[in-house]
């Protein structure tokens, strides 16, 4: 497989080139997004199950009653299910990361390779979107803007530290060095992610949640319309979510081209690694 040609894009190229990428290889981009969704799905209907069998009718007319050890097991069910949505999500951002890397070194990565490659990355993957929240909380605390300014300036954290091996604290240094004068390319992908999400949600998810609501007085349908509503959302999200990764791991490519002279790097490595950063900027950067 030919890498693809290193060079400075406008943002209309970095989109193209998203969308190209995506196309070209969607089995491989799709597999990755659905893995960890599959198991995150698998749990929401065990919680929609237990939801079902919580309650037993009274007898005579009684009123019904919550089966014995219900509560205890919803809410284990739940904080598993928040920890695996972490994780999943962490995961499959990290093993797209991967897989636009190889492409762009002109290697063939697979599903199982991808994942491979990031499972020692997981912890610091966990302390970059810990850290990243926190940073932009603050911003949005102070006020809106900043908000989406930070979450602008740190896209390309989870690039930097999967293809860097970089800390949370380095790799979101390194984001904000990188992304120094580029916030407007990194908001306008931003903003087509977030298009996507409202067009799912008009297509998809408005229609189901109307069903949801007309059915409300039938415990049965609604509990399978709310099944039909968890598996729409995992489809919607392993399709969409893969754009946004990859889309910042091209931007990371060509700021690292653009400021670092990263194409002559590669031409002059014929191993055909990705250097790590020699030094970070500063948060406030």
């Amino acid at each position: 497989m030919a890498t693809l040609d290193l060079r400075p894009l406008s943002l209309g190229e970095t989109l193209d080139r998203t969308f190209t990428l995506y196309r070209s290889h969607f089995l491989l981009f799709f597999g990755i997004a659905a893995i960890p969704q599959l198991l995150v799905l698998a749990l929401q209907l065990v919680q929609l199950f237990l939801g079902s069998n919580a309650v037993t009718p009274g007898n005579r007319g009684a009123a019904p009653v919550i089966r014995p050890g219900f509560a205890g097991a919803s809410i284990a069910v739940g904080l598993i299910t928040i920890i695996v949505v972490l994780l999943a999500y962490l995961l499959a951002q990290g093993a797209t990361v991967s897989a636009v890397a190889d492409l762009y070194l002109g290697r063939t990565p697979t599903i199982g390779e991808s994942f491979r490659k990031v499972r020692r990355d997981l912890g610091t993957l966990f302390g970059v979107a810990i850290l990243n929240g926190l940073v932009v909380a603050v911003g949005f605390i102070l006020l809106i803007i900043p908000g989406i300014y930070l979450t602008c300036r740190l896209m390309i954290a989870v690039p930097a530290a999967v293809l860097e091996n970089l800390g949370p604290r380095s790799s979101l240094e390194r984001s904000m060095a990188l992304t120094k004068d580029a916030a407007g390319r990194a908001f306008a992908i931003f903003l087509l992610y977030l298009v996507l999400l409202l067009a799912f949600a008009f297509l998809i998810q408005v229609p189901v949640s109307i069903a949801l609501v007309a059915v409300r007085g039938n415990p049965a349908m609604f509990r399978l319309m709310q099944g039909v509503a968890d598996v729409s959302n995992a489809l919607g999200t392993t399709l969409i979510t893969p754009v946004f990764t990859i889309a910042a791991s091209a931007f990371y490519f060509d700021l690292r081209v653009r400021k670092e002279a990263f194409d002559l790097q590669m031409m002059m490595n014929p191993r055909g690694t990705i250097a790590p950063a020699t030094s970070a900027g500063s948060l406030l950067g």
